[in-house]
């Protein structure tokens, strides 16, 4: 699960890079999202995610039901340090990719609410030009 959990931050920051910069990629990248969060695609996306944080809150479970172990008995078993190590790490990664999948939201929520209000002034600014004064010019 640890690679999988690797590259889902790898392909997640990613996104992140591509959605800071204009370039036709954020396009292309806001136009997926936006059928993403239409449909079923959103109720698939939220049930992944309610999934992921379940298994991470089991896996927070696990460490401390481990710590309170070692605390109990005083002495450390290896194959506890094992397997509290590989815990703390998917832990780490799925709150990781959680926190990241909900910066993708807002970014894609702020770039679409700049690009209306950009569209918007620009509408408006169109219909109603503003003319320079030039005060150099004697009436």
């Amino acid at each position: 699960m640890t690679p999988l959990l690797f590259m889902v931050l790898a392909m997640e920051m990613g996104v992140i890079i591509t959605m800071l910069f204009h370039s036709p990629l954020r396009n292309l990248i806001i136009v997926n999202l936006d059928r993403l969060k239409q449909g079923r695609g959103l109720v698939t996306s939220r049930t992944i995610a309610a999934t992921v944080f379940t298994v991470f809150v089991f896996n927070v479970y696990d460490i401390l039901k481990t710590q309170k172990r070692l605390i109990e008995f005083g002495t450390t078993n290896p194959t506890d340090e094992v397997l509290l190590a590989n815990n703390v790490l998917e832990a780490s990664l799925m709150g990781f990719c959680l926190f990241l999948a909900l910066m993708i939201d807002r970014l894609h929520y702020y770039v679409k609410e700049l690009w209306l209000l950009r569209k918007s002034l620009k509408v408006t600014r169109d219909s109603n030009p503003i003319q320079p004064v030039n005060k150099n010019k004697k009436a």
